[in-house]
């Protein structure tokens, strides 16, 4: 399976932004999948992540009213709409999926990546 994300940007803040990440060489739908994002001199951290079907959604408490993430299995994509953005989104969102989402917020469990997309929040 191969990702790649896009739709980073340098935005102001309380702006906001559309990440999506296109996934090709698998299927999909079997795939849950993921948001992960790291800050300069930062780990990576998780971000949001949905089910296959997209009944299941989770969220970081630090983004959680603020991003809503989203799939169109059709399209083979997953979304990250991001509002309200802050300074401390600044970092490098990386899209991932896995083949079973046993834990959405730990991303050892995750078996394939992006190569991320830079969001930079600043006046």
């Amino acid at each position: 399976v191969q990702l790649q994300a896009y739709g980073g940007g340098l935005v102001q803040p309380g702006d906001s932004l559309r990440l999506s990440c296109a996934a090709s060489g698998g299927t999909f739908s079997s795939l849950g999948m993921g948001w992960f994002r790291q800050a300069p001199g930062k780990e990576r951290e998780f971000v949001s992540a949905i089910s296959r079907g997209g009944g299941g959604t989770y969220y970081a408490d630090t983004v959680k009213g603020r991003f809503t993430i989203s799939r169109d299995n059709a399209k083979n994509s997953v979304y990250l709409q991001m509002n309200s953005l802050k300074p401390e989104d600044t970092a490098v969102y990386y899209c991932s999926a896995a083949e079973g989402l046993v834990n959405p917020k730990i991303e050892v469990y995750y078996d394939y990546w992006g190569q991320g997309t830079q969001v930079t929040v600043s006046s």
